[in-house]
C-alpha cells in the first residue's frame, strides 16, 4: 500500500482531523506520516496518537488587516519548504494532504514544487489563505461546506468534518475524567489550546448563576425573577428537572459539575480561582473523547472541528465565537447550528450579560433535548472515510515498506 503525508499543525482544528483521516487511511493499510512544525502541538498528539511525526520549520503568514508579514517568519516558512522538500524526495509518498493552516504550507508547497500530487481539506466556508497558495496544483479538495467561498465549486468535493468518532461508555468516561455520576455535566473548552477570554468569564459566570455549591435550584418565581450582574432575567427552570435524573438530595436543586479545558498555559491562572468549588474541575488538557462522551451541554467557541465533534456526540452548544476569526468565519459557523436547532450563540461583546441566561435556557431538560436531537442530525458521520476515499483516489507513489 502507500504512504500517505498529513501536512497539519497549528492548532487542533488542524490536527485532528488529520489524526482521524490518517487512522482511517491505516486502517486501511497505508502507511501514513504526519509533518509539521518541529516542536508544535502536532507532534505531540502524534505520539499520543502513536503516528509517525516529522518536524519542519514553519513560519506564520500575515492575513488580510494583519499589516506585513514579518519577513523573520517568511524566512522561516522558506526554510520550512527546503526542509520539507528533502523529507519529501526521501520518502516519496503517494500523496501529501494539506488541511490549512501555516504549519501545513511547507509540506504541501514542497510537494507541488516536486510534483508529488496533493489534495487539501478545507474546513471553513471560506478558502484560507494558506489553502489559497496550494489550490490552483492541488489534484482534489475536500470540503466541509456545501459550499466555500473562493473556490470554484466544480473544483469541491463535500466530505464533511473528519473527527474522532470513537465515543465511550458514560460511567467509563466519568471514572477516566475523575467525575461524579448523576450531576449535569458541562463541558467548557476553548479550542486545543484554550481560550483566555472563556478562562476569564465562564468561571464567574457560573459561579453567580449556580451558586457555590454548584445548583440549579427549584425555586420557582424566585429562580424567574432571579436577574444576572448586569440586570438581565434569568430564565425559569422546570421543576420536573431539579427532581429528576440530576437531582441533588435534600438540595431541593440540580446538582452540576464542570469540566473546564483551560489550555495547559492558562490552568495556574484559572485553578486558584475556583478552588473552593468543589463541583468545578479545571484541566491544562483533557481526553476530548471522554470529554464530549460526558458532556450534558458545552460552552466553546465556534471552531468547525469543535462543531463538528459536538455534533457527533449530540451535544448542546453555548457558543462564543471568536472575534478576531478570519473573515469572522466563527459567528457564521455558530449561527449555522444555532439556525439548526443545536446550540446558541452569545457574542464576546455581550458575553457578561448574557452567557448566565443562555446556559439556563439550554440546561432546560426539554430544551435540552431537542437540542441534542437537532446536534445529532448536524453529524456528518463517515467524513474520514469520504475524505481518505478521495486521497486514495489520488494515489500514484510507490508502496510503503
Amino acid at each position: 500500500m502507500s504512504l500517505v503525508v498529513m501536512a497539519t499543525g497549528g492548532t487542533g482544528g488542524h490536527i485532528y482531523p488529520a489524526v482521524a483521516t490518517a487512522r482511517e487511511l491505516v486502517r486501511r493499510g497505508h502507511t501514513a506520516v504526519l509533518l509539521g512544525q518541529r516542536g508544535g502541538m502536532e507532534e505531540r498528539v502524534a505520539r499520543e496518537q502513536d503516528l509517525e511525526f516529522v518536524g519542519v520549520d514553519a513560519g506564520k503568514l500575515a492575513r488580510s488587516g494583519q499589516g506585513r508579514p514579518d519577513p523573520r517568519e517568511l524566512l522561516r516558512a522558506g526554510k520550512g519548504i527546503l526542509e520539507a522538500r528533502r523529507v519529501l524526495q526521501q520518502r516519496r509518498p503517494g500523496v501529501v494532504v494539506g488541511y490549512g493552516g501555516f504549519a501545513s504550507l511547507p509540506g504541501v508547497l514542497a510537494a507541488q514544487s516536486l510534483r508529488i500530487p496533493t489534495v487539501l481539506h478545507e474546513q471553513n466556508a471560506r478558502l484560507g489563505l494558506t489553502q489559497r497558495l496550494a489550490v490552483r496544483q492541488a489534484r482534489a479538495i475536500g470540503t466541509a461546506y456545501e459550499t466555500v467561498i473562493g473556490l470554484d465549486p466544480a473544483r469541491a468535493t463535500l466530505v464533511g468534518m473528519p473527527v474522532r468518532e470513537d465515543r465511550l461508555d458514560r460511567a467509563e468516561a466519568l471514572a477516566r475524567l475523575k467525575l461524579r455520576e448523576g450531576p449535569l455535566t458541562i463541558f467548557v473548552m476553548g479550542g486545543s489550546q484554550g481560550s483566555l477570554f472563556l478562562n476569564n468569564t465562564v468561571p464567574d459566570t457560573l459561579r453567580h448563576v449556580l451558586g457555590a455549591e454548584g445548583l440549579l435550584d427549584a425555586t420557582g418565581a424566585g429562580r424567574g425573577t432571579r436577574v444576572s450582574e448586569t440586570g438581565h432575567h434569568l430564565p425559569a427552570i422546570d421543576l420536573d428537572f431539579v427532581h429528576g435524573t440530576h437531582a441533588a438530595p435534600g438540595t431541593g436543586g440540580a446538582a452540576v459539575q464542570v469540566l473546564h479545558s483551560t489550555g495547559p498555559r492558562w490552568l495556574p491562572e484559572v485553578a486558584p480561582g475556583v478552588k473552593d468549588l468543589e463541583w468545578y474541575h479545571p484541566v491544562g488538557y483533557v481526553d476530548a473523547v471522554a470529554a464530549w462522551s460526558v458532556a450534558d451541554l458545552a460552552i466553546t467557541r465556534a471552531g468547525t472541528s469543535t462543531l463538528a465533534e459536538a455534533a457527533f456526540h449530540g451535544v448542546p452548544l453555548v457558543m462564543v465565537p471568536l472575534p478576531e476569526s478570519s473573515e469572522n468565519h466563527q459567528f457564521h459557523n455558530g449561527k449555522s447550528v444555532e439556525a439548526a436547532g443545536a446550540g446558541v450563540v452569545v457574542e464576546q461583546r455581550e458575553a457578561q450579560g448574557t452567557l448566565g441566561p443562555a446556559v439556563l435556557e439550554c440546561a432546560e431538560p426539554r430544551r435540552r433535548a431537542a437540542m441534542q436531537a437537532a446536534a445529532r442530525a448536524r453529524a456528518q458521520v463517515g467524513a474520514a472515510a469520504r475524505f481518505a476515499d478521495l486521497i486514495e483516489a489520488q494515489l500514484s507513489g510507490p508502496r510503503a515498506d
